[in-house]
């Protein structure tokens, strides 16, 4: 069950939790102040999407609810809660090479070209919450 109604919100952590694929028409919510910076997120059943000062940052194909969202220079970590096993799109640093971990399983290498996206399956299994850890190399 998605727990973020709000649509985004900051952790009392200092993460970023946003998305809410329980719903039935798009949802957005724009402006939102973090750290600096201005996010804008779009979520309902089919896709959640958010930018950060009208940059990509993320993207799932169905949409999720991403909780402890937290993105350094270093690298990206979350939690994924979908109903459903999901494609994920995470914007980073172009031309880079990434050491991801899925579920805590380090499932390899993979390099972002011009673009600076990385493309992750994320399969549902028996877990609520997915846990994902990038890290740059």
């Amino acid at each position: 069950m998605s727990s973020i109604k709000e649509l985004i919100r900051t952790e009392a952590d200092g993460t970023l939790s946003f998305g809410d694929y329980e719903l039935a028409a798009k949802a957005k919510k724009s402006d939102y102040e973090y750290q600096g910076d201005l996010y804008k997120v779009k979520t309902y059943a089919d896709i959640t999407k958010l930018e950060r000062n009208g940059m990509f940052v993320y993207e799932s194909v169905p949409g999720t609810a991403v909780h402890s969202f937290h993105a350094t220079e270093n690298g990206v970590s979350f939690e994924v809660e979908s109903p459903k096993d999901t494609q994920v799109i995470i914007g980073l640093e172009e031309d880079a090479e990434y050491k991801i971990y899925i579920n805590e399983t380090n499932i390899g290498t993979m390099n972002t070209k011009m673009g600076g996206k990385l493309v992750l399956s994320i399969e549902k299994g028996d877990e609520d919450l997915v846990p994902v850890k990038v890290v740059k190399l």
